[in-house]
């Protein structure tokens, strides 16, 4: 399908065979997201794993300096002294059956991040297959899973921008930056927190480059590869 004339004016202002330094590469995306409506910039890593092995799996959060520009709904599964702590630690939504039932049979996703309590997890379980592909189900690994003295820091940092990244079934990270009104210092922080997050969590089972490919774009702008070494990844 061919591109708009937006997209292919953005194009003739980068070079496709640089590799872009993260601070020009931000800079750049920023200057071209062009849309009438505010684009959200993100990163799409190409990462040296093999997903089909459990030792090679890389899902973590990481707490953007500066957030994602917008408000985050956050649902907490939990009941009785849980959900009262749940409830005065800020949540957006506190539910147990009746929040599970409308998500299984209503498709209900009006919120836009998800934490439980431990004891209900073996409830949450028959929500799975609609709250996983989404990035939602609850998870000890990504900080979701949360003990109840613990639930003002976690949905504190949810709200600030806490942002969950996880490799998907071919070995690719696509993670938010902001968005493309922030100011670009804004921007280029969060980009390297996001940097900086992806490669601590490199598994040691991983041979030779972890990070292979690099790449920022705004929603409806071009691509922009960035250069690995030197301290982008």
């Amino acid at each position: 399908m061919p591109h708009g004339k937006r997209f292919t004016d953005a194009l003739k202002q980068i070079d496709s065979e640089k590799l872009y330094p993260l601070a020009d590469a931000v800079a750049l995306t920023k200057k071209l997201a062009s849309a009438k409506f505010d684009e959200t910039i993100e990163m799409h890593f190409r990462l040296g794993i093999d997903p089909r092995h459990s030792d090679q799996q890389v899902r973590n959060t990481v707490l953007l300096p500066h957030g994602l520009g917008k408000t985050v709904r956050v649902l907490v599964f939990a009941e009785g002294e849980d959900a009262r702590a749940a409830e005065a630690a800020g949540a957006d939504i506190v539910g147990a059956d009746p929040e599970l039932e409308r998500i299984q049979k209503d498709n209900w996703m009006e919120f836009d991040a998800v934490l439980a309590v431990p004891s209900m997890m073996a409830r949450i379980g028959r929500v799975a297959r609609i709250l996983g592909p989404r990035g939602l189900m609850p998870n000890p690994k990504a900080g979701t899973v949360v003990q109840a003295a613990d639930l003002g820091k976690a949905i504190n940092e949810l709200k600030a921008g806490r942002v969950e990244f996880r490799n998907d079934k071919t070995g690719n990270l696509h993670v938010p930056v902001g968005k493309a009104s922030f100011d670009g210092q804004k921007l280029l922080e969060n980009a390297q927190a996001i940097v900086d997050a992806v490669n601590r969590n490199r598994p040691s089972s991983v041979k030779g480059a972890f990070v292979r490919r690099l790449t920022i774009t705004s929603t409806m702008g071009p691509g922009i590869h960035i250069e690995i070494s030197g301290g982008a990844a």
